[in-house]
């Protein structure tokens, strides 16, 4: 299937004497000794490794030693593990590190053989097929690395998994190039068949299944301590653990803190920068400060905003208090500090409607003062202004609460009275007349007294269609009264 698409690399020289020689059914240690002692840089390595606390078996002081102590697979997938890791050394891109990629190929093949162990797995060749379960993406970024690009910005822009952007730009994934390599390799179909199909796809008749749920597990232990420190990665992986080996408790914690501090003990023999790798006991010391620095910032800022808070309904309240201000201004008169045309019109609108939906009674009063420009005319505008204020007070005074007194216009004045008959109106509006003909207003010795023509009028269903036919029939009976000689009240119904 792979044929033509892409040119499969050849396994490193060294690689192809190892395994011509574990092959030999006749084969000792001393004849695989002999193949791996050719290459001193290797020797070294392998000898480092089996006298590091991963391999807690002794001194160790040649290949044949360690072949004994470690068994012939342990040494076999060791040096192959050197060899492959040494030959695909890639140039660093922008979106693919080698180092990075080594790191967490060698975490994976650490954790799998530690889960190998606690679910009592024949650890067998798990540590040479989880280093290399992700070989295929190192050979597709060096054989196709502007179309491997093209991978990476599919899987962000089109949310897609990774094997599901490499199928859409090759027709094939890592796992399917990753398995056929290692066969081309003439590598046991024990370690090319689990890789094929790594990635969990609930086929648990499948004869590798566990296998693959081991590369799974280790795989999440991996992104854990080589990425962002995602905790889904540990949930998942403690998931699985238990769902399938029943594996859970302490055991599993135990193992966690294990994969990173074997994986930082084993890097240094690849010659693999650890990064910012730390052990999972430093990563949970350093969340737990984290932790901390957050919650005293958390006190401080419950401070900051229990005085925000505070701040903020001060400066509500001085808001609210400050517009309450204006509106009783926007609806005041300048002059006489009595309510406005603007506040009567609105408030004639309100108890209008109210008296004409609930059927409530309703009356209005308007008055003019009598010869008012002849009061300006002879003592002038300042005692003109005066009487008109005195007027005001006079009326607020004399009507209930209730009632609505407002500046109609110039020497007029209008009196809304709710809940009042014509007939009580005509009395209100009596009070009112006989009041001001006995106000006096008194400037520089000057006794200046005024009367007032006023027109009553109440609701009426089928007469006052709106507030303007009420108001134009109080108008006319002030009219009237005016016309009639002045300083008198005329109702009409």
């Amino acid at each position: 299937m792979l044929s033509g698409k892409i040119r499969l690399p050849s396994p490193p020289a060294i690689a192809i004497k190892i395994l011509e020689t574990v092959r030999k059914d006749d084969f000792t240690f001393q004849d695989l000794a002999y193949v791996i002692e050719a290459d001193p840089a290797l020797t070294a390595r392998i000898l480092r490794v089996a006298n590091s606390s991963y391999y807690p078996v002794g001194k160790v002081t040649n290949i044949e030693k360690a072949l004994a102590l470690l068994g012939t697979h342990a040494v076999q997938n060791i040096a192959l593990s050197f060899v492959i890791v040494t030959e695909f050394q890639n140039e660093s891109t922008d979106i693919f590190d080698p180092s990075l990629f080594w790191r967490r190929s060698i975490t994976c093949a650490v954790a799998s053989e530690l889960i190998s162990e606690l679910v009592g797995s024949d650890k067998g060749d798990i540590f040479i097929i989880a280093l290399l379960h992700d070989i295929g993406i190192m050979v597709l970024q060096n054989c196709h690395p502007q179309e491997y690009k093209l991978v990476f910005k599919n899987r962000k822009t089109g949310g897609l998994a990774l094997c599901e952007a490499e199928k859409k730009s090759f027709g094939f994934d890592h796992q399917e190039l990753g398995s056929a390599l290692l066969k081309h390799w003439e590598l046991p179909e024990g370690i090319y068949a689990p890789i094929s199909h790594h990635h969990l796809d609930g086929n648990t008749a499948d004869p590798y299944y566990k296998q693959r749920c081991i590369l799974s597990i280790a795989s999440d232990l991996s992104s854990f301590f080589n990425g962002t420190k995602d905790v889904d990665r540990i949930r998942h992986a403690k998931m699985l653990l238990d769902t399938v080996f029943g594996a859970t408790g302490a055991v599993v914690d135990s193992l966690i803190e294990s994969v990173s501090s074997k994986t930082l003990q084993i890097l240094s023999s690849f010659e693999i920068s650890p990064g910012s790798m730390m052990s999972y006991s430093e990563i949970l010391q350093e969340a737990n400060e984290e932790l901390s620095n957050i919650y005293d910032s958390y006190e401080l800022m419950v401070i900051e905003l229990k005085q925000a808070k505070e701040k903020a309904e001060r400066l509500v309240k001085e808001l609210h208090d400050a517009n309450e201000i204006h509106r009783e201004l926007a609806f005041r008169d300048g002059l006489t500090s009595i309510y406005n045309h603007r506040f009567f019109q609105d408030a004639m609108d309100r108890e209008f409607m109210r008296a004409k939906r609930y059927s409530r009674k309703l009356s209005l009063i308007l008055l003019d003062v009598d010869d008012f420009k002849k009061i300006n005319d002879v003592y002038g505008h300042t005692v003109g202004d005066l009487a008109l204020i005195n007027i005001s007070k006079l009326l607020e005074s004399t009507v209930r609460v209730t009632d609505v007194v407002a500046r109609y216009g110039g020497e007029e004045f209008v009196v809304i009275l709710p809940e009042t008959d014509l007939e009580n109106a005509a009395t209100v509006a009596e009070n009112l007349r006989v009041g001001i003909e006995s106000l006096t207003t008194v400037v520089d010795h000057q006794v200046v007294k005024l009367t007032v023509s006023i027109g009553v009028t109440s609701y009426d269903a089928v007469k006052n269609k709106n507030k303007h036919s009420l108001i134009s029939v109080a108008d006319k009976a002030l009219y009237i009264a005016k016309d009639g000689g002045k300083n008198r009240v005329y109702t009409i119904k």
